[in-house]
């Protein structure tokens, strides 16, 4: 760990960082549930398929109206005086397509349109409207279910880019500063988070995640009204605490992420949103505290300058700071004064 980057579950913008290999069926697995892939896919591909849905269904019942005329012998020049083609002005395999794409869309017809004496021209058109119609709604509803998701809005939570490790209120405390970045309010924000580390349990099983969870608060509440100003989120290192033993000397060797999770209502939509990042011990400072941020009044207005969101100070307990000593160097100041 110490020798280079450590990897993460959970990026710093909150991004899964796990990748399943070799999983078999897994194409079938994403079939099945095909509304949450095709909301998942990324824009890129989502647009391709929006497109290629009205291609596809414009090509392929052009191309069935047009074996039809070919069928009913509506593409010869020269018919007889008492012929009815099945598809009016239909000759080509373009006046077919046209007459798809202008079918599909409820343009009208004119031009182009089916006689009524081919029940297999208006079974096909029937046909057409039907399945084209449930195709278009399940895409575009897709569509609208991925532009409506509270993805985008989570990115505008800002956390601190670092974790400290300070006193308040007398108790050792991990201090995490949060922001809302809009102007809508995030009510009944609550931050929680999940320490992830290698364990081997009693029995000899080791375990290459194990989750431990650890809880936050605002000062005595563990859930704040709104996220209106920056806050700082307190984790008390008690006995509870999964990092109860963490030292200033332990943080430099110890193997662990901790991922938090802010939870939160959208004020405008009533819809839940979820912002996550992760902090691995190179990301923790202990004896260190937030600077408190300069927050002035203009035209009435509270503002607040984020450029000092990510800047620390020493704490005031210069006590943290001080380097446990050993064991050794006890035992050779004992042997020196002696």
């Amino acid at each position: 760990m110490n020798g280079g980057i450590q990897r993460r579950v959970v990026s710093k913008n909150g991004h899964n960082n796990i990748r399943t290999d070799n999983v078999d069926g897994m194409v079938k697995l994403y079939l099945h549930d095909i509304w949450t892939t095709v909301v998942d896919m990324k824009w890129r591909y989502k647009l391709t398929l929006f497109v290629s849905t009205f291609l596809t269904t414009w090509i392929f019942f052009g191309m069935l109206f047009y074996l039809i005329a070919m069928a009913n012998n509506d593409l010869h020049i020269e018919q007889a005086s008492n012929h009815t083609p099945c598809v009016m002005n239909v000759a080509t395999l373009t006046g077919a397509y046209l007459f798809s794409l202008e079918s599909q869309t409820t343009i009208g017809y004119g031009f182009r349109h089916i006689s009524e004496e081919c029940p297999l021209a208006i079974l096909t058109l029937v046909l057409q409207l039907v399945l084209t119609g449930l195709a278009e709604i399940f895409v575009t509803g897709a569509f609208l279910a991925k532009l409506a998701r509270p993805k985008k809005r989570s990115e505008s939570v800002k956390f601190s880019q670092l974790a400290l490790i300070s006193k308040h209120k007398g108790q050792l405390c991990v201090m995490l500063r949060v922001a809302n970045m809009r102007r809508s309010l995030l009510v009944q924000c609550q931050l929680s988070g999940k320490l992830l580390f290698p364990y081997v349990t009693e029995e000899g099983e080791k375990i290459q995640l194990h989750q431990e969870p650890v809880d936050f608060q605002i000062e005595s509440n563990d859930q704040c009204p709104f996220l209106v100003l920056p806050l700082i989120f307190y984790h008390v290192l008690d006995e509870r605490s999964p990092l109860a033993n963490l030292t200033a000397e332990t943080l430099k060797v110890r193997n662990f992420e901790l991922v938090v999770t802010l939870n939160a209502t959208m004020e405008s939509t009533a819809s839940t949103c979820q912002s996550r990042t992760s902090y691995v011990p190179q990301e923790f400072r202990w004896g260190y505290e937030f600077k408190p941020l300069p927050i002035a009044t203009h035209g009435g207005k509270y503002v607040t300058d984020f450029n000092c969101f990510d800047e620390i100070q020493i704490s005031s307990d210069s006590s943290l700071l001080q380097e446990p000593r050993n064991e050794k160097l006890l035992l050779e100041e004992k042997y020196s004064k002696d």
